[in-house]
């Protein structure tokens, strides 16, 4: 009993999320010295496939509230889910100043593959999606476009030469490495509201780690944090 007691808080979140919930959980320990968290960070879906599958997850934080509702609806949530979060989508170049760019310019010859996250499974491959289908451009660039995984590795393509340009979170941006990065904000009336959403999971129901750090990132300090990194704060019902 006592070894298990001693395992860490685990944090199943968003890719999209990686550099603001490191600076939230090394906050949340300076506050809490005994607390001990780990994060694993990959694709909203696949995140909740792995805790309906049994991954042994604490928290789930995901980059849209569809994710943690169907976990809550099918009874692997331990309360309900909390918006906490909305991200927004870029246009990122490793060689171009997209800050001059348009999604319209993807079609240029220059471009000949374009990284998005998969939009089966990463909320931010699936508005990417939602705005090339609104902006007319889905079937000319479909052709061109390369996926990720989830929005880190797509963001990866880009660095690696794999791809010429991203559509990625704006939050990758307000990452140490990226600052100072050039980007292209997208018009977020092009999909959905990408509204992050979280859980305590089933398992970490009794765990008052998990439930002090739920409620930490609601705290002031939290949300100094993900604005920060470029979130603004869920809109209001």
């Amino acid at each position: 009993m006592a070894q298990a007691e001693q395992e860490p808080t685990r944090i199943a979140a968003a890719a999209s999320l990686r550099a603001a919930m490191d600076e939230l959980v090394a906050t949340y320990r300076t506050q809490h010295p005994t607390a001990s968290l780990e994060a694993v960070y990959g694709a909203s879906g696949s995140l909740r496939a792995q805790i309906e599958n049994g991954a042994p997850f604490d928290l789930f934080f995901s980059a849209d509230m569809a994710f943690p509702q169907a976990l809550e609806a099918g009874g692997h949530a331990a309360g309900g889910v909390t918006p906490y979060a909305e991200g927004r989508l870029v246009l990122w170049s490793e060689d171009i100043d997209a800050s001059t760019l348009t999604l319209g310019d993807l079609a240029d010859a220059r471009f000949r593959r374009i990284a998005i996250a998969n939009p089966r499974h990463a909320p931010y491959g699936a508005r990417a999606e939602e705005a090339l289908r609104a902006s007319g451009l889905w079937q000319t660039l479909e052709p061109k476009l390369v996926f990720g995984e989830n929005i880190g590795q797509a963001l990866q393509m880009v660095h690696s030469g794999a791809a010429n340009v991203g559509i990625l979170a704006l939050a990758q941006m307000h990452a140490s490495a990226m600052r100072g990065s050039t980007f292209h904000l997208i018009d977020s009336s092009l999909h959905q509201p990408l509204e992050n959403g979280f859980i305590v999971t089933r398992r970490g129901g009794d765990d008052p780690t998990a439930r002090g750090f739920a409620e930490f990132m609601q705290s002031p300090e939290a949300l100094r944090i993900l604005e920060a990194y470029g979130f603004s704060m869920p809109r209001g019902d």
